[in-house]
């Protein structure tokens, strides 16, 4: 008789551990939490909203994300202006972007590397991590690639943070197909398409997975225009977000 209560109750906290174990699975997973500071690099064609709208079509967590972005601002600026800094402190955030211009130059290199440092400071004091979120030049200043490229590695390694190559994804893409029309009319800020390409690689470094496969169709929320690609050019470009995150 002792036996048969001893299985009784076995089976009865292996039903509970069964049930306990599904009610957890079947529970929503909290939004992935990030803050973008940058300019209109960030804000153009909201890219953030293209994120989101990548994940939301991957079925991965949900991205929840707040955008500090003004015209022409580097990190310097915003640190003047401590609006991006109240967005640190108050956000409770997984991960916060940092972006400034091509910083090509020697002046705004050094300012990357140091205010990099500064805003790393305070993300991680609330558990965060840093990502870096490189660019591109302008057209007119296509020589100035490699040195783009190379200050934002600078930067991410310097604060031990997650590099975000857009810029060297750009350049993987023109080396499939010169004619891709990543710039839009200004030949500096993007173009639909090459705010697509750079969301594509945040979208695979925040959440740790190939972006070969995604979706080449997406409806963003927000002020982000609809994406609306072909399967073969989505595919080249998602081929050259792959290989700029394996590559840097």
């Amino acid at each position: 008789m002792q036996s048969v209560r001893r299985g009784a109750r076995v089976s009865a906290l292996l039903l509970l551990a069964l049930l306990m174990g599904s009610a957890r699975a079947q529970e929503p997973k909290r939004p992935l939490r990030v803050l973008f500071i940058g300019n209109s690099l960030t804000f153009t064609n909201d890219l953030p909203a293209i994120v989101q709208a990548l994940a939301d079509s991957a079925h991965e967590r949900h991205l929840t994300y707040h955008t500090v972005a003004f015209s022409g601002y580097n990190l310097k600026d915003h640190w003047r202006h401590r609006v991006a800094q109240r967005a640190i402190a108050r956000g409770h955030w997984d991960v916060v972007v940092l972006q400034q211009g091509p910083s090509a130059q020697a002046e705004s290199r050094v300012a990357l590397l140091a205010y990099a440092r500064r805003y790393t400071a305070l993300i991680r004091r609330i558990g965060a991590k840093p990502a870096i979120y490189m660019v591109w030049p302008a057209l007119s200043r296509a020589r100035d690639f490699d040195r783009v490229s190379e200050s934002y590695r600078m930067a991410a390694e310097a604060v031990g943070g997650m590099l975000l190559p857009a810029g060297e994804a750009w350049r993987a893409a023109w080396r499939r197909d010169a004619d891709l029309p990543l710039y839009g009319p200004d030949t500096f800020h993007p173009s639909a398409t090459g705010s697509y390409l750079a969301a594509l690689v945040i979208f695979a470094r925040l959440y740790e997975r190939s972006p070969v496969g995604l979706a080449a169709r997406l409806s963003p929320q927000g002020e982000a225009p609809p994406i609306r690609l072909a399967p073969e050019k989505a595919a080249l470009l998602q081929a050259a977000a792959a290989e700029a995150i394996t590559r840097f």
